[in-house]
């Protein structure tokens, strides 16, 4: 490796010019002297008041407390899987991370009081692209099981189960542990309006960024850390965080619309406004369908009654859903 002095040398035409090795050390001595003395989060601080600069800080998680000595009374676990596919039907979980927290009725976030990280050896060599984006290999899971017993400690006792896209994890989770199926479930992606919090999107990454952390994201743990850490901190102060959001929407009931023997050539008018395609799989009719709030149920009833059967009488299937319910394929 060049040194500083070599350095001055490739690109000095005088070398009689050349720094002797005295000084130089001096000023590394000085340097590192000044550099423990140095307030990183002061220096921070400086460049964020400047207006020129954002700075982002590593995301720290929470020490873990003994549930008995938090004083918040109601407990959510965030959990979140990785995969060897999409599809939960076919494709298995390799990695589970659960972070378990303490809550209050106005949904401040109180304490960490569990956490469990699993990795599994899928029946099949894990696909290429799914070790590019999570980082897991055959070789970190080889051998490897999931500790169910551990997993349901933390599963049972909870009030409510949070995925960052539940519609995604709760399937799979259910395939793991009867545990999870009788569980209110929460989305922090659909129940959460980002947008009007200022957020640009709903991507973790985006979130926790947008929250002035980073960290080292697609580990199933880390990520459960990341997401508690932008759920607990409100956007404005003084103001409520996401998570009093988040927990207001999962106690809502929702409707779930089939737009069964819609004309063929409505189908673009459905999707534009939300319908999506269910193949008739998992018990469902092959239909549009969507989901809207309660309180939006007359409103969908008539769209679909003017715009797409064109026949007042018309009384698609529609399904209430609840927490326990939401998210299920």
């Amino acid at each position: 490796m060049k040194t500083p002095a070599s350095q001055f040398d490739l690109f000095d035409e005088a070398p009689s010019y050349r720094q002797s090795p005295r000084p130089l050390r001096k000023k590394r001595k000085e340097a590192l002297a000044t550099s423990e003395a140095w307030d990183a989060e002061v220096a921070a601080q400086r460049l964020e008041q400047s207006g020129h600069y954002r700075v982002l800080r590593k995301l720290v998680p929470r020490q873990v407390v003994p549930r008995l000595q938090s004083a918040y009374p109601n407990l959510a676990v965030l959990v979140d899987t990785e995969t060897t596919g999409l599809q939960h039907t076919k494709d298995e979980v390799i990695e589970i991370g659960a972070v378990a927290f303490t809550y209050n009725d106005e949904g401040t976030v109180g304490d960490v009081v569990g956490i469990y990280n699993g990795l599994r050896q899928p029946s099949s060599p894990i696909p290429p692209d799914i070790t590019r984006l999570t980082g897991i290999t055959d070789d970190m899971v080889a051998g490897q099981d999931l500790d169910i017993t551990a997993l349901d400690a933390l599963i049972e006792p909870a009030d409510l189960i949070i995925a960052h896209n539940a519609g995604f994890d709760r399937p799979f989770c259910e395939k793991l542990s009867p545990s999870f199926v009788p569980k209110a479930w929460a989305c922090s992606v659909s129940e959460i309006k980002w947008a009007d919090l200022g957020f640009e999107g709903n991507k973790l990454g985006y979130l926790v960024g947008q929250s002035g952390l980073f960290h080292e994201g697609h580990r199933a743990t880390d990520d459960c850390h990341a997401l508690l850490e932008v759920l607990a901190r409100a956007v404005e102060e003084g103001g409520q965080p996401p998570f009093a959001e988040l927990l207001r929407s999962s106690t809502r009931c929702r409707i779930r619309i089939f737009a069964q023997n819609s004309p063929f050539d409505m189908k673009d008018h459905l999707k534009a406004r939300g319908y999506r395609w269910s193949e008739g799989s998992d018990g469902r009719p092959k239909a549009w369908w969507i989901e809207v709030d309660e309180d939006l149920h007359d409103d969908e009833l008539r769209y679909l009654r003017t715009e797409i059967y064109r026949w007042d009488e018309a009384e698609p299937l529609t399904m209430r859903l609840t927490a326990e319910d939401r998210f299920r394929q």
